[in-house]
């Protein structure tokens, strides 16, 4: 018993040191590596900042947006979500409302009339903790008090873990609410340019080729890009085929007419900003492949989530800089269409479809673990 107690206080020492946070490069960053990859990140919505793989060429290319300047993330007024984890229920919800156990709760009008990522404080404003660094993986955790994010109660625990081996790039998360029933849904929010905003034919993301096998259906949304409940299903060569054939460019449809207003917008969205379902895919299965020719790179995602929101970046408006890392001088700018998010997640508004079946998989506590998975490898046509 007495070796007990003097043993405490020198474990809890050890337990100090060892838990003391890592810290970042001279360049703000935490950096992890394998043999072909380098990414980067910042505690700022867990945020990738850079991912640097091997184009045709052997060369680096750095195929992700954001910010030169790392102060500019918490302070800019458009925070499209780089690259972050957004939470704790991703997407939408529809008119800012939701229903547990006959209880109606109310959330912040961020996106017109409907809730996004769970509002202005969501998990993309905040500063995670660097839990664990290693040379090719980094932890971040959070933790989200009852109501901080406006009608999302129960306190949550979130973490992500960021790992490359080889040519992938892994992301695992897990969260828990501690106490309560609530939403919990999550993603991880990448926005792609392959070409690296380089190419001097084009900096718009329609050369960019999409093929998604296992995704002839889609969620039908209204004008605001909240789903309707109808589940559509793609003719061939239509808008919202990418399932048809593995060549299909993301601008495959610019000629039809109904492009221009495909995802809402009051007929101002032009191409993309939808969720796609992913059906009976073999486990550990492709489920999209984005790839460049000029660049020459192909990015594969594997996830165990039923489907992907595909956004093809249509509310840029020429204002944001490009990192000193991509584009040419004549190209500084993220312009409209220029890029494409892929967010791996559950059914969009799932919590107000009980008919989709989601309610299981999008209300979550208390004491339950929430758990998402998604990997992408990189490679050359």
């Amino acid at each position: 018993m007495r070796c007990s107690v003097i043993a405490l206080p020198v474990l809890a020492a050890a337990t100090s040191v060892v838990a003391r946070a890592p810290s970042p490069g001279e360049d703000g960053k935490y950096t992890i590596s394998s043999k072909g990859i380098k990414a980067q990140f910042i505690p700022y919505g867990a945020t990738l900042t850079n991912l640097f793989v091997k184009d045709k060429n052997g060369e680096d290319v750095d195929v992700v947006l954001g910010y030169d300047d790392l102060d500019y993330y918490p302070v800019d007024k458009g925070h499209p979500v780089y690259n972050s984890i957004p939470g704790r229920y991703v997407n939408r919800i529809g008119k800012g409302t939701y229903t547990i156990n006959n209880t109606t709760y109310i959330t912040e009008l961020n996106d017109g009339t409907n809730t996004l990522h769970s509002g202005t404080n969501n998990w993309s404003y905040r500063v995670w903790n660097v839990t664990d660094l290693t040379e090719d993986s980094i932890t971040f955790s959070v933790y989200d008090a009852s109501n901080s994010s406006r009608g999302m109660l129960g306190d949550v625990e979130g973490e992500v873990t960021y790992s490359v081996k080889g040519s992938t790039w892994n992301i695992k998360m897990n969260a828990k609410s501690l106490d309560e029933k609530t939403p919990l849904m999550l993603t991880q929010h990448t926005y792609f340019n392959l070409d690296a905003y380089k190419n001097p034919d084009t900096v718009k993301i329609w050369n960019h080729t999409l093929y998604m096998p296992y995704s002839q259906r889609y969620l039908v949304a209204d004008d605001g890009a909240l789903p309707t409940g109808e589940i559509g299903t793609a003719a061939p060569l239509s808008i919202n085929d990418f399932a048809s054939q593995p060549d299909l460019y993301l601008g495959h449809a610019q000629n039809d007419p109904r492009f221009a207003g495909n995802c809402g917008g009051g007929g101002a969205c032009e191409g993309y900003n939808g969720y796609f379902l992913i059906d009976d895919a073999p486990k550990d299965a492709v489920v999209v492949s984005l790839a460049s020719a000029f660049s020459g790179i192909k990015a594969d995602l594997r996830t165990d989530q039923p489907g992907v929101v595909i956004y093809s970046c249509n509310w840029m408006d020429g204002t944001p800089d490009l990192k000193s890392t991509q584009g040419t001088a004549e190209n500084r700018k993220v312009v409209r269409s220029s890029c494409v998010a892929i967010e791996a997640q559950d059914y969009v508004d799932g919590i107000n479809h009980p008919e989709w079946g989601r309610l299981d998989k999008q209300i979550s506590g208390p004491g339950q673990k929430y758990s998402w998975e998604s990997s992408w490898t990189f490679g050359n046509l």
